[in-house]
């Protein structure tokens, strides 16, 4: 295993110095976290979701004993976040593999858009990721000799379409991917898979681009969104798996075969192999959404996939994202399936026949918590903030995390002085303790929560009309430009203290409270506000819930 300290390298935005007036302090950042299903697992079983929070997109790839994970991540940074696991169920994150502003240009990327799902394989002592850069580029391979990074700058790739993957066959590499099909669309949604052999001593495509699936399994039944393929070969097959039907209640995944790399494929007749889209949603704390998984053999010969889904706490609504699972692969007559029809996506599963992973120092499934001393100078490798940062906004010392400059929430020309942790949980308190003299009229540092450019929340210190106020602001747009989305002032109360504030947030599901503690005193600004309009379902787009410290000065 090659590891990477978790306070090592998170964001290459740090500032080592200098501060202006409105410099926002904050000395610590607390996370409690549990689920509403509250399963627990017997010995020897593991529980799903095995990354929780948004993560979604998974690839995962085994080098001897060793396994590692990537997620997309989209325009925050740092982003495609790597793990590492010995036993498919504990992961420890080791890494980003998009860690410098230089690598990729988020700049007016809206927060769903740049870096879609991601595929990560190893060959020759060389570890690759591809990847595709949404409206920022393009694909994309980027390679490392440590997945803990560093992470080379792209190498970029002349194809359309999004979901690359890598499959090697000897010494020699082909990308296979979701583009266009050979014909015009037929319908919206109507997509195709690709290959193409990739040089990867020289770094180009090479040869023809050969059509491997016009639309998905059954074109005449106007199958959607065909992506994120893999291909791997077993008992002299190929085997191509990808999800379809879109990545919400429709999603699916489903696999083909043939004895040619480049076809014809013929679909499995028991498709999809994994979906939960038939299913009662009314049914009691449903998973849903199963789809994008990605296929791996253990050093024992059992195969395993990893899959994304979500959690719902009602109808559709779920404002943590997307999330990855595990389960066993089950072979039957020459074909993989990952879950029967008609069967719910288990919470709990037997453990893969492994060694064990040491436990993470910060789980990544189930219930738990943490605190953020902000110790050292650098952010740990799990937080986040919103595009490419030109501009520093951030230092790191002392045991606190100083904020200043930066966009307010909205400006997708710039970058917000804001840097956030996944909401892993449908129940969690967030808190920080927070040092802020507002002087100007609309200056404020507190807590965002954060779906999306015109899909947030604050809550914090601000100045309004000349007096010192804490306040909750809130904004309801949607993903895609959404300026005419007012933000709103949900409650303010008179601030006199002189000294910090603790600010806590409750989340419970679709709603959340607010609460405050200066001078020894607590009080609650705002209780159960409904916040659906942080869920994917309301705000759309991709991701999930980001909480973090947060401030911003009018200039």
């Amino acid at each position: 295993m090659i590891r990477r300290s978790l306070t090592a390298l998170a964001l290459a935005l740090a500032v080592t110095g200098g501060a202006a007036a409105q410099t926002a302090s904050f000395d610590r950042f607390t996370y409690q976290g549990r689920s509403l299903e509250q399963v627990k697992p017997k010995a020897g079983e593991y529980l799903n979701p095995i990354v929780a929070g948004y993560y979604p997109d998974p690839s995962v790839t085994r080098v001897g004993q060793d396994y590692y994970l990537v997620n997309s991540s989209f325009a925050h940074f740092p982003g495609l976040p790597i793990f590492h696991s010995t036993d498919l169920v504990h992961w420890t994150q080791i890494g980003n593999a998009i860690d410098r502003p230089g690598q990729l240009d988020f700049s007016g990327r809206a927060i769903s858009e740049a870096v879609f799902a991601p595929d990560i394989s190893y060959h020759d002592g060389t570890f690759y990721i591809v990847n595709t850069c949404v409206q920022c580029r393009g694909n994309f391979v980027i390679t490392a000799k440590n997945p803990a990074g560093p992470w080379s700058d792209p190498i970029w790739l002349p194809f359309e379409g999004i979901d690359p993957s890598l499959y090697w066959e000897g010494d020699r590499a082909y990308i296979v991917n979701n583009r266009a099909p050979a014909e015009p669309p037929r319908y919206d949604g109507h997509r195709a898979i690709w290959i193409q052999e990739y040089d990867w001593r020289a770094g180009k495509m090479v040869g023809e681009s050969t059509q491997l699936i016009n639309g998905g399994v059954d074109l005449s039944k106007k199958p959607v969104w065909i992506e994120g393929p893999h291909i791997f070969k077993k008992d002299g097959w190929y085997y191509l798996t990808a999800a379809e039907g879109g990545t919400s209640v429709n999603h699916s995944q489903v696999v083909l075969r043939s004895n040619q790399l480049r076809g014809p494929y013929v679909p499995f007749a028991g498709n999809p192999i994994l979906t939960q889209r038939d299913l009662d949603p009314a049914r009691p704390h449903p998973i849903s959404a199963a789809g994008h998984a990605e296929l791996v053999q253990t050093q024992n010969g059992d195969w395993w996939a990893t899959f994304l889904a979500t959690r719902p706490y009602a109808e559709d609504y779920y404002n943590i994202g997307r999330e990855t699972f595990l389960l066993p692969v089950t072979w039957r007559d020459g074909w993989p399936i990952i879950l029967d029809k008609g069967k719910t996506v288990p919470w709990t599963q037997k453990r893969p026949p492994l060694p064990a992973s040491p436990a993470p120092t910060l789980p990544t499934s189930g219930d738990f918590g943490y605190t953020d001393e902000f110790e050292g100078q650098r952010l740990a490798m799990q937080w986040i903030g919103i595009r490419t940062p030109r501009t520093p906004f951030y230092s790191v010392a002392n045991g606190r995390l100083s904020l200043n400059g930066g966009a307010a929430l909205g400006d997708r020309s710039g970058v917000p002085a804001f840097v956030g942790r996944r909401q892993q949980h449908v129940v969690a308190d967030v808190s920080t303790t927070l040092t802020f003299a507002s002087t100007t009229n609309g200056a404020r540092a507190g807590l965002a929560a954060i779906q999306n450019d015109y899909a947030y929340l604050f809550f914090g210190l601000t100045r309004i009309n000349g007096q010192p106020r804490i306040a909750l602001y809130a904004r309801e747009g949607r993903n895609t430009r959404d300026e005419t989305a007012p933000e709103t002032l949900i409650a303010s109360a008179p601030f006199a203290a002189k000294g910090p504030v603790t600010l806590t947030i409750h989340a419970r599901g679709g709603t959340m409270s607010f609460d405050y503690q200066a001078d020894g005193r607590t009080a609650t600004l705002k209780s159960d506000m409904d916040v659906r309009f942080l869920s994917t379902a309301k705000a759309g787009g991709f991701v999930g819930t980001v909480i973090g410290p947060y401030a911003y000065s009018p200039q």
